[in-house]
Order: structure tokens, then C-alpha cells, then sequence
């Protein structure tokens, strides 16, 4: 099957009178799937119109129209999509280096977004989100979905409560990142548009180690674990701790690069984020604790909380796995901390994106807004940035830099391909 850039539009879908909002889906593969899989349960459901897909892959779109059914309008370049003014959202779930231009240019087509975490692969591009839903006030949630899971609501509540007393400490575990990427440049396949997949990326000839999921372990486009499971796991512990408006005064990380191939993120890794005021420090590590001291755990990464009183360790990213015993069986007294969470589904995907379709219709703010996501992206990136400096860093929140360090400062943003830029 073949699809062209656009393809014949029929009427345009409306909101009927039960208001329903029609969607749009950029990127459906990996994640993306899961995404489409969600808005597909809430169309039946009446909630929402699914008008069109997008994907610079045809194999993927022909496996996703085979799940749509008929009605539902594709194309490879998703500013066709952009251009319709009869979708009010769409969902976001491109590589990263996609994120920030797309999510820019969907506010400016008047669009709400749901954006793949993590936010943005610089921090400049996370400040350009952050103004762009503000002028043209667009509801934008970030696609950290443990805040809408019962596990880390668990904990967040538990620990809100005081019931570790004063958190000084959270450390973290998780896998290394894998080594790689040998194969030898080709011609890409030819389903799929090299040219889009690259976007704001430097041009560079296709290799198979760049695409598709294993974007990830190119620090240019992915990051490495840091600034992908690192997204979910740090922003996990920025709400358990009320610490969302707050970041780290240094940042120091060592790591080693890998010996051979394109996957040039750091096997082993540690990141120390020191706080002040309160005080307490965030310490990623690859691959951390977990094998020495907490062997009964059921995944490859997690973190613990260290308080004065007590512990608390957390799977994963507070999804899949039950919080600790103590955490499930807490009962808010009366006058204590109740923490916000979407629950109107047992899926906790889509109560993350209930939140975001009820934010749209009622004007509040997502569980998962642009400026919480800016901020938990901005320290996975100043992580990765210490380690390719190979020095701490000093971060001055207020003015968005680093502190004495000009080098480092150019580094907050990089240059971007025509006509894929902000």
C-alpha cells in the first residue's frame, strides 16, 4: 500500500453537540501505538473524533488504518495536518528530536498537544514550548504517565504526609545503556521518508542504527536512558517530593563512552543534582544499587527515598508495580496532604490522557503541564551536558544558564535543519 502526502479529504469532522474533540495522531509507531490504541477506546467511548494519521513510515500507517477502519485520513508530512482547521489536538509521539518544532507549530495552528515525554532534546527548544503554549494558550500535557498511576499516587501521597520524615536522598537505578550500531550506511528503505525522519537533525546518510527505536542510544536525537526513562523516573520523584517548581544548583556527572559504533551514549553513568533550599540531592545512577541491595526488586530500574525517618522503594517509574505495602495500605489523616490524580480508568495511559482532554474542555491546567515537563527534561539535558564536559555544573534556574561557563551556554541550544526549525 501506498500513500501520498495527503490524501482526499472527505468532510471535515466536526464536534458534534456532545462536543466531542477531534484528534490527530503524529507518530504511531512504538509508543505512538499505544497512543492510538488509547483514542481508539475513547472514540467508542463518544469522547472523542479521530480525523487523521500521520507517520513518515507506510508500513506503519498501513498497520494502524488496518486498526482504524475507514474514515481516517493519512499522510507523511504532518503539516498537512496542521493546516486543517477542523482538528482541535493532536498527539505527539515522534523521536525527541521532533518534539519541541512540532509541538511549536501545532500551538501556532491553534492545537492543543499531547507530547511524548521527553519534553525537548535542548533546553532552549523546552523554553520556546513553553512560550509558544502560553501566547496562543494551548493545553500541552507531557507524556509522564506515572503521575496518573496508582503506584507512584501511592507513594507521592505516603511521603507528602511526612511519613519518611525529611527526604535528604533519592537515588535511582537503571540498566546501562546498550553498545552498538556497527552496520555500514545504505540507502533507507522505501517506506520510509529518510528526509522527515531527520528533521531538525543534521543531515547524515540512513543507517539502520538510527531508526527506529534505536534513536535512543544517539545522543544527539535520544539521549541515552537518562533523558528517556529518566523523563518518567524524575518526575516521579519532583511531584512525590512538592518539588516541581525547584532545581538543582550543580550538577556533576561521570560516565564512560562507549569503545566502538554509532550508540554513543554512556554505558555506566552518574549523575549527582544537588538542591538547596530545601536541601536534598537526586543521584542517577547506571547501574546504581539495585543488585546489591535490593536483589527482591521486580525491574531493571526504580529509585529509593531516603528520609530521616524511614525508606521508600519505588519500581520502575511508580507503573506496572505495586508500591510498597505501607505506601498502599496509607490512609490520609484528617487535615493531611490529598494528592491529585486522574482515576477514572484502570488504565493509567488513559487516565493521563482523560486529564488532558478534561484540561481542554474545562480550562485547567494538565497533571503533566509544558512547565513541569520543561523542568524535568532540563535536568535530564544538564546531565547529559556535564558528562560531555566533563564538569560540574552550575545552574541558575531564574536565568535559564549556567553559571561562568559561556561554552556550556551555547551548548542549551543547537542549530537546526531547514525547514524542519523553530
Amino acid at each position: 500500500m501506498s500513500f501520498p502526502h495527503i490524501s482526499a479529504i472527505a468532510a471535515p469532522g466536526k464536534p458534534g453537540a456532545n462536543d466531542r474533540l477531534v484528534l490527530a495522531h503524529i507518530g504511531i509507531g512504538g509508543m505512538g501505538s499505544n497512543h492510538l490504541r488509547q483514542t481508539l477506546k475513547f472514540e467508542r467511548l463518544s469522547k472523542i473524533h479521530l480525523a487523521a494519521l500521520c507517520d513518515v513510515d507506510e508500513k506503519r500507517l498501513a498497520d494502524a488504518v488496518a486498526k482504524c477502519g475507514p474514515g481516517v485520513d493519512v499522510y507523511r508530512d504532518y503539516r498537512y495536518i496542521l493546516e486543517r482547521d477542523d482538528i482541535d489536538a493532536v498527539v505527539i509521539a515522534t523521536p525527541d528530536h521532533w518534539h519541541a518544532v512540532q509541538t511549536v507549530q501545532a500551538c501556532e495552528s491553534g492545537k492543543h498537544v499531547y507530547v511524548e515525554k521527553p519534553t525537548s532534546v535542548t533546553i532552549n527548544d523546552g523554553e520556546a514550548m513553553i512560550a509558544a503554549t502560553k501566547k496562543y494558550n494551548r493545553v500541552v500535557q507531557v507524556g509522564s504517565q506515572a503521575r496518573s498511576a496508582e503506584p507512584a499516587h501511592q507513594a507521592c501521597t505516603y511521603i507528602r504526609n511526612g511519613m519518611l520524615g525529611k527526604v535528604h536522598k533519592v537515588t535511582c537505578w537503571h540498566r546501562l545503556n546498550p553498545t552498538g550500531g556497527t552496520d555500514p550506511d545504505r540507502e533507507p528503505p522505501a517506506e520510509l521518508d529518510w528526509d522527515l525522519w531527520l528533521g531538525p537533525l543534521r543531515w547524515r546518510p540512513y543507517n539502520s542504527a538510527y531508526c527506529h527505536g534505536v534513536f535512543r542510544w544517539v545522543m544527539e536525537s535520544g539521549g541515552g536512558v537518562i533523558r528517556d526513562r529518566g523523563a518518567h523516573v524524575m518526575s516521579v520523584i519532583r511531584w512525590c517530593l512538592d518539588a516541581d517548581e525547584q532545581m538543582p544548583v550543580t550538577i556533576e556527572a561521570k560516565g564512560y563512552p562507549p569503545n566502538k559504533g554509532i550508540w554513543d551514549c554512556p554505558p555506566t553513568m552518574e549523575v549527582v543534582y544537588t538542591f538547596k533550599d530545601p536541601d536534598w540531592q537526586l543521584i542517577w545512577a547506571q547501574p546504581g544499587d539495585r543488585q546489591s541491595n535490593y536483589p527482591d526488586k521486580n525491574d531493571d530500574f526504580g529509585m529509593v527515598f531516603h528520609g530521616e525517618d524511614d525508606t521508600l522503594v519505588l519500581d520502575r517509574d511508580g507503573t506496572r508495580y505495586d508500591a510498597p505495602e505501607k505506601a498502599r495500605n496509607f490512609k490520609v489523616p484528617a487535615g493531611g496532604v490529598e494528592v491529585y490524580r486522574m482515576d477514572k480508568y484502570a488504565d493509567y495511559n488513559m487516565n493521563h490522557k482523560e486529564d488532558w482532554l478534561q484540561a481542554i474542555r474545562t480550562g485547567a491546567t494538565p497533571c503533566m503541564d509544558i512547565e513541569k515537563g520543561h523542568r524535568t527534561a532540563t535536568m535530564c539535558n544538564l546531565g547529559n551536558l556535564s558528562y560531555l564536559l566533563g564538569r560540574t555544573l552550575r545552574w541558575d534556574a531564574k536565568k535559564q544558564e549556567v553559571v561562568d561557563d559561556p561554552y556550556a551556554n551555547r551548548l542549551l541550544s543547537k542549530p537546526q535543519r531547514h525547514p524542519y526549525h523553530l
